[in-house]
């Protein structure tokens, strides 16, 4: 496919960005994960003692058999893809596959029925599924979520002492830092982070219905719920072991609004060093070659960071219906969620996108500091606060209401704040120490905590 035909901007104009997770969420990650569990689960049936018509295979064999699974190509998925032409079912084309690769490797084709063995075409999907979670989890995302929270500790301690005006509400408030901003982003990104990591993906392998119906109707005497958890956590897996003919996709709705999560915080920083570029506390690098505008040759925007939020927002758009979706399904099972969960990779593919984005982004940010300065010494209205503050220690009456009084909707400088500290009766040593306090010195703890 040609990336200026795709229908999907994931897989057209950002293909690059996306690639890692296509050999995942691809119709060919699915079905090559779909042949690793056929091939495991004919495996875990040979080494089991009670089934006595299916010999075990000889190590040979058995790499042999692993090896269709871990050397499946692009070309032997378009093998199933012809066998499911005929078949019109994807999952019976797979056995279809494996059964022919038995014949030409020269295997026992009495062990070639016993591959899909009591199988149900969801017990080998949900876990094909799981596998492609937990690849795309810990080999692309957990080391994109990891990379953006170093960049927003390093920032956090390169800029711990950099004072910068608030804006609650939109207004002029009590300074922070620039850094201890980037560690609170830094701290939310961790805990969600934690959060995605450790979602348990499950696995079922327990027949139409969830009961080994027929894996008892075959071997009465196997502890077929012991075997298939062995198996699923051979595969990496955890076994789910109540489940009606599809694992319930609990865990996925876990999984999906972790990412959401982590995502909404992105956007939420997204937006605010968008706001920063705006106020000019932030500059962008320039790039040779680019440009800002069409018509506007000055401009370096910050496309980067809006090319972020806008992919992050469709992501948690599906990512919030797959977690409503998932988990319902009518009786032992409808067919809606197998339609919805081949748009997973999309998802992800957006949160990509976004990830790698963000970090172009923040990779050209320079801190302008002159001009942070200079909104800090237009602000010393903000010195109300711990005026008030120290006039209430030492009881003086309405201090609150006085400084409302001396300072709201009007211009206030050094001279007028200065002025009506100097006119306290409090200690001299409180005096000596508000007539020092600056906005750009009265940011508390925040260097500190931008180190924590």
């Amino acid at each position: 496919m040609d990336a200026i035909t795709a229908l999907s901007p994931v897989d057209g104009r950002y293909a690059a960005k996306t690639r890692a997770l296509a050999a995942i969420f691809s119709e060919y990650g699915l079905i090559k994960r779909r042949v690793t569990v056929e091939i495991h689960w004919l495996l875990a049936l040979a080494d089991h003692p009670d089934i006595p018509e299916l010999v075990p295979f000889s190590e040979k064999e058995a790499d042999q058999l692993r090896a269709l699974a871990d050397g499946f190509s692009v070309e032997d998925g378009a093998a199933v893809k012809d066998i499911e032409a005929t078949t019109n079912h994807d999952v019976k084309a797979v056995e279809y596959w494996i059964k022919h690769a038995f014949e030409t490797a020269g295997f026992d084709q009495d062990a070639a029925e016993f591959v899909h063995f009591a199988c149900t075409s969801e017990d080998i999907n949900n876990l094909s599924y799981a596998l492609m979670l937990r690849d795309a989890r810990d080999d692309v995302v957990l080391p994109a979520m990891d990379a953006a929270i170093a960049r927003f500790d390093e920032m956090a301690s390169e800029l711990a002492d950099v004072p910068m005006l608030s804006r609650t509400h939109g207004q002029t408030a009590s300074p922070t830092t620039v850094g201890k901003e980037m560690a609170n982003i830094a701290a939310r990104l961790q805990r969600q982070r934690d959060g995605f990591a450790s979602v348990r993906i499950l696995g079922k392998m327990n027949g139409a219905v969830g009961n080994y119906n027929a894996h008892l109707s075959a071997y009465p005497d196997v502890d077929w719920p012991a075997l298939s958890a062995d198996f699923i956590e051979g595969l990496g897996l955890e076994q789910n072991p109540h489940t009606i003919q599809i694992e319930p996709h609990d865990y996925m709705a876990e999984l999906f609004d972790a990412l959401a999560r982590w995502n909404t915080i992105l956007i939420d920083a997204c937006r605010d060093i968008w706001g920063y570029i705006s106020f000019g506390y932030f500059r962008q690098r320039t790039v040779a070659g680019e440009v800002g505008s069409s018509t506007m040759p000055h401009k370096v925007n910050p496309i980067d960071f809006e090319n972020a939020e806008g992919n992050l927002g469709i992501a948690n758009a599906l990512l919030g219906h797959f977690a409503a979706k998932l988990p319902v399904s009518r009786f032992q099972r409808d067919l809606t969620d197998s339609t919805v969960v081949r748009s997973i990779g999309v998802a992800f593919g957006h949160s990509q996108i976004a990830f790698e984005a963000l970090a172009k982004g923040m990779g050209k940010l320079e801190i302008n500091a002159e001009r942070l300065a200079q909104d800090l010494h237009s602000a010393w209205e903000v010195l109300a606060e711990p005026v008030q503050t120290v006039m209430r220690r030492y009881g003086i009456p309405e201090p609150y209401e006085k400084l409302k009084a001396l300072t709201r909707g009007r211009p206030i400088t050094r001279e007028i704040i200065q002025a009506f500290i100097e006119s306290l009766d409090i200690p001299a040593d409180a005096k000596t120490r508000l007539l020092a306090m600056t906005p750009a010195t009265y940011t508390g703890l925040a260097q500190h905590l931008s180190r924590r």
